[in-house]
């Protein structure tokens, strides 16, 4: 009940304002010189330019072109409101309010096509004309691949500790000539002094050789 009654003071209270602006801009237009049905059509232009801009601004998001005209057509308005107060002269209006008048249609035009065909933040797509997505490609059958097992690697050969290697020969040693004759007359002296064949031992002291080179003289001895 309470919204009810509150909902027709509302709607009282704006049919008394827009009868009272109507009225004024009906005066005003008058006076500047349009009379007959163009007198009339100016409350018109005005009014449907303030709804036209109210409804941009609550049906979209950049409302900046909207609040300019909705500016512009309550300042039309509330200047006619103002100016039927008796703060003008309505016999001898000004040349400026009658350019203002004379000018308000194309204006109001304007403004009403501006708003009527600004382009909106997002515009629904059309499903005819939207292009076709691409198919998901099919996803990859899933193989598995079995892999041959790797031969297992070489090992070397197992060494067995083999025997010691033969002794090699003791390399010969060379015994020059002159040292073998003057060996010579040591071991006959020996011979003849001891009746023994001398040994390598007391050859190499005699000669005062390497042993080596005195087993060499030693085995080549008579």
């Amino acid at each position: 009940m309470s919204r009810s009654i509150r909902l027709d003071a509302v709607l009282v209270q704006a049919v008394i304002a827009g009868a009272l602006s109507f009225a004024h801009l009906h005066d005003l237009a008058e006076a500047a010189g349009q009379d007959g049905w163009k007198a009339w059509a100016y409350p018109i232009s005005v009014d449907l330019l303030l709804v036209a801009a109210w409804r941009r601004m609550r049906t979209h998001a950049d409302n900046r072109a909207a609040w300019v005209w909705f500016v512009i057509a309550l300042a039309a308005s509330l200047g006619a409101n103002i100016a039927t107060a008796g703060l003008l002269d309505l016999g001898h209006v000004p040349a400026w309010l009658r350019i203002l008048v004379a000018g308000w249609p194309a204006l109001a035009f304007l403004g009403g096509t501006l708003l009527a065909h600004a382009p909106t933040a997002t515009e629904p797509a059309d499903p005819d004309t939207a292009p076709l997505a691409a198919p998901d490609p099919e996803p990859a059958p899933d193989i598995t691949v079995e892999r041959a097992p790797e031969p297992a690697p070489e090992l070397p050969p197992a060494t067995t500790p083999s025997a010691p290697a033969a002794a090699a020969p003791a390399p010969a040693v060379a015994v020059p000539p002159a040292l073998l004759d003057h060996a010579q007359k040591v071991a006959d002296t020996h011979h003849a002094t001891t009746g023994g064949r001398i040994d390598s031992a007391t050859l190499r002291a005699r000669l005062n050789v390497p042993a080596p080179l005195a087993d060499a003289i030693t085995a080549q001895l008579a």
